[in-house]
């Protein structure tokens, strides 16, 4: 509950920026509009009076360079804000309203299986409404990695390694993620206790004489699909790993090694003056460049990957087996973060201590 209260504050907090935001980009917006039209008065006016002069007109592009500049300011203060962490954050509350929703639409199946005579068009209404819900959450997920994909452009090494994890969700990463065989794994573990609670139910005779539709109640054919699935996706994983291993391996080629030895010396040779090393800067700079443009291309096929196998389990299963499968998904990943925020603050603590 404390953990929400918070994700509740920090989007209380931006949405308060973003309202501020907003009032001065309308204020933008009105000085915009006002230079559009004087310049047109201007221009006007200088096509019909030869005595306008250059320096005239070079001070009206001087006023409407400044005034871009401080538009174009305003954009850049607002994704300052609005970083990936904060974005990250509010996603997690997001998600956790998702994991309620799907408890509340299971609990309601469940129930209504149980007390109600079914009729088929009351399934078919029930499946479309679990349907709906399945696909809001999926595309919850769509949004999340098309954020992602926009600051991977932007800080690929940071994405690789992202500060708003704890240790343990460090500990468990694949490429900036989830590693996509685990979702398997999951699967597996979710239908396996559904499964061994219908046999306990069994044992003590308060087994039902209808199915339950959880991942209990997988037929034969989704479950080949699921291990086709599985060692599709396995076989990709191991080619993205090997494609990362390369990258990795990359950092040692001679164009690296030669220019740390380059600046090495640099440094054992430094005089006072000028500073050489900061003179190998640029050089510094694009021999990296091409290494995070390697990496960013890697971790644009992991989060791909790991979008696919997500959607491809949904779609294999029915409605309201696709609910189970989420709940477990969510359930895993905000205890994890939980976990792992609790561990990293007692780490902490007892650091500080004398």
């Amino acid at each position: 509950m404390a953990n929400t209260n918070i994700l509740d504050a920090e989007r209380e907090s931006f949405h308060r920026f973003f309202e501020c935001w907003l009032d001065e980009q309308n204020q933008h917006l009105h000085d915009l509009t006002i230079a559009a039209r004087n310049n047109t008065t201007a221009t006007t006016t200088a096509a019909t009076n030869p005595a306008t002069t250059t320096a005239a007109i070079n001070t009206s592009s001087t006023s409407l360079g400044k005034l871009v500049e401080r538009v174009v300011k305003h954009y850049e203060h607002y994704y300052e804000r609005e970083s990936f962490h904060r974005f990250f954050e509010c996603w997690l509350a997001e998600q956790n309203q998702h994991l309620h929703d799907l408890i509340t639409a299971a609990k309601n199946n469940t129930t209504s299986a149980a007390t109600n005579p079914t009729t088929t068009a009351a399934i078919n209404t029930s499946s479309r409404s679990l349907g709906t819900l399945v696909e809001r959450v999926v595309k919850h997920y769509e949004h999340y990695y098309e954020v992602k994909s926009r600051w991977v452009k932007q800080d690929v090494l940071g994405m690789l390694s992202p500060s708003w994890l704890s240790s343990l969700e460090d500990a468990f990463l694949w490429i900036g993620g989830w590693r996509p065989s685990m979702a398997f794994h999951l699967f597996h573990s979710k239908s396996g206790l559904q499964l061994e609670v219908r046999v306990a139910e069994f044992i003590r005779g308060f087994c039902s004489s209808g199915s339950k539709g959880d991942l209990a109640d997988l037929s034969s054919h989704q479950l080949t699909q699921v291990d086709q699935m599985q060692q599709r996706t396995v076989k990709e994983e191991r080619d993205i790993s090997e494609k990362m291993a390369k990258r990795q391996e990359a950092v040692a080629d001679s164009s690296l090694v030669g220019l740390s030895h380059v600046i090495t010396e640099l440094m054992d040779a430094g005089n006072g003056g000028d500073d050489p090393v900061a003179e190998e800067d640029p050089r510094v700079e694009y021999a990296l460049a091409s290494k995070e443009e390697g990496l960013e291309e890697v971790l644009h096929r992991a989060d791909n990957l790991r979008l696919r196998t997500l959607k491809a389990i949904t779609h294999i299963l029915t409605p309201i087996q696709a609910v189970h499968f989420l709940i477990a998904a969510a359930e895993l990943h905000l205890r994890l973060h939980d976990w792992g925020k609790k561990k990293d603050a007692t780490t902490r603590a007892q650091s500080s201590q004398p």
